[in-house]
């Protein structure tokens, strides 16, 4: 006879970390980022331990992120075939790790390390391990740090990215103000595959800041101006309450998606951090390799001005 035991959580073992006044709870399913709240404030969008993340929020993305056209790229001079995973559009989309359950390795009361380990499968035949490191920081930050490690006989490639949603607790998205610190968009087919790079006008200049209301879009943007070594991203309340999305110089791309089918909100704001765009298998952009034992690592993060 065996002992009733509580359900599991859909978004599987939950991870709290607690700093300062920030909370940020981290679940093992594709180690996403279901909660951050600083006093109360809540600063992404967050979901139901028992549900999975809708609209892949908050999850990490590897060994690819945003999408691959078809599933298909050449390896070699031989094509590879992934799961097609955006069936709408007939795209692979979010990289591997989306439905893995990351196992902890390391944690405290403020930080943990998850890792998955991507094994050879048809579309991609190596053998990695994705770490990722989320941590809160002295005055509340959140910082992440996502490590590719290849511990396959031959190089491998990659782009590493991260989903995150963002809001400024009970405000209305639609009042808030986003500002991009990027100089070119990409333009894509209607299967939002890239196909070039022009600058940014229009509902696309988001350097002054551009109402949210105004800004539907799911378009990737680079030529990103950097600071201290870091681009950094925000959204801004009329009350001059403010979070930001910083990436480090390594990821030269970040995804903005602007969209009214989050669920309970009107609206919903992703910024994603990238290092390389979307189809980069295909276009060589930003696509990047790991020899036989290396590693590579993203760094991003999350900081905020409530008062």
């Amino acid at each position: 006879m065996t002992t009733p035991t509580e359900p599991r959580p859909a978004s599987g073992t939950q991870f709290t970390l607690r700093r300062g006044d920030a909370t940020a709870i981290i679940a093992s399913l594709a180690a996403g980022l279901r909660h951050y709240d600083r006093g109360g404030v809540e600063l992404v969008e967050s979901y139901a331990a028992d549900r999975i993340a809708p609209g892949a929020a908050g999850i990490a993305l590897a060994p690819f992120a945003n999408r691959v056209d078809g599933g298909r790229w050449v390896l070699d001079g031989r094509e590879q075939q992934l799961d097609i995973t955006e069936v709408p559009l007939t795209n692979a989309i979010h990289g591997l790790l989306r439905n893995t359950g990351y196992a902890a390795i390391e944690q405290s009361a403020h930080h943990v390390v998850l890792e998955a380990t991507i094994h050879p499968q048809h579309g991609y035949p190596f053998l990695a391990r994705h770490q990722v490191r989320y941590e809160l920081t002295e005055d509340s930050a959140l910082t992440v740090a996502q490590t590719l490690v290849n511990d396959s006989t031959a190089r491998a490639p990659f782009v590493l990215g991260a989903h995150p949603y963002f809001r400024i607790g009970d405000v209305p998205t639609e009042e808030l103000t986003i500002t991009v610190a990027a100089n070119r968009r990409l333009t894509t087919t209607d299967r939002l595959i890239p196909t070039g790079a022009v600058p940014v006008d229009g509902i696309y200049e988001l350097r002054p800041g551009r109402p949210v209301r105004e800004s539907h879009m799911d378009t990737c943007f680079t030529g990103l101006a950097t600071d201290d070594g870091a681009a950094r991203h925000t959204l801004s309340a009329p009350d001059g309450r403010r979070v930001t999305l910083w990436q480090d110089a390594d990821a030269p791309y970040v995804h903005v998606y602007i969209t009214d089918s989050f669920p309970g909100r009107t609206l919903a704001v992703a910024m994603e951090p990238m290092t390389g765009p979307a189809n980069a298998f295909n276009s060589g952009d930003g696509l990047r390799w790991l020899e036989p034992g290396e590693s590579f690592t993203l760094r991003w993060g999350i900081e905020s001005t409530l008062k």
